[in-house]
C-alpha cells in the first residue's frame, strides 16, 4: 500500500471514532491553517468542509485561536490529550507520548488557555466558511 492510501485509510479511521460511543472531542485550530494548508485548493478545500462537518456533530467542539499579535501563548508543537492521562505531541520524526502527571497538566494548561481565547460555535464556522470561499474567489482573500 503506498502513503497516500495510508494516509487516507489513517484520516477515515479518526473520522470514525467522532461517531462512536459517548466521547466528546475539543479542537483548537490555529486561524492561520485555515489560509496556509498544504496540497492545493483541492486539498485544502475537503479539510475546511470535514472541518464544518465535523463542528455541526453534537460532541464535538471547534475553536479558531485568532492570528492576533496580542496573544501572550503560542502553541509550538500540535498535541492531542487523551482523557487527561496522555498527551502525543506530533514532531517531524514522529510523536512524543507524554504521561507524567505534571507534563499533561502542562499541556492541558496550554490548552485551556488557548481555548479561552478562541472563537467557537457560529463565529468558528464563519472564520471557515470564509476561508473555503476565499479558495474558491482568491481575489477576495
Amino acid at each position: 500500500m503506498d502513503d497516500v492510501a495510508e494516509a487516507v485509510d489513517a484520516r477515515r479511521d479518526r473520522r470514525r471514532v467522532l461517531h462512536q460511543g459517548n466521547r466528546r472531542f475539543a479542537f483548537l485550530v490555529e486561524e492561520s491553517v485555515l489560509r496556509a494548508g498544504v496540497g492545493g485548493t483541492p486539498v485544502m478545500s475537503d479539510q475546511l468542509a470535514a472541518l464544518i462537518a465535523a463542528g455541526s456533530l453534537p460532541n464535538v467542539s471547534i475553536g479558531i485561536v485568532p492570528s492576533t499579535p496580542d496573544r501572550e501563548r503560542r502553541p509550538v508543537e500540535g498535541f492531542c490529550i487523551y482523557d487527561a492521562a496522555q498527551v502525543n505531541v506530533e514532531l517531524v520524526s514522529g510523536y512524543l507520548t507524554v504521561t507524567a502527571p505534571s507534563e499533561v497538566a502542562s499541556y492541558a494548561a496550554a490548552f485551556s488557555e488557548l481555548a479561552a481565547g478562541a472563537v467557537h460555535g457560529a463565529d468558528a464556522r464563519r472564520l471557515i466558511t470564509a476561508a473555503l470561499n476565499a479558495l474558491d474567489h482568491p481575489d477576495h482573500r
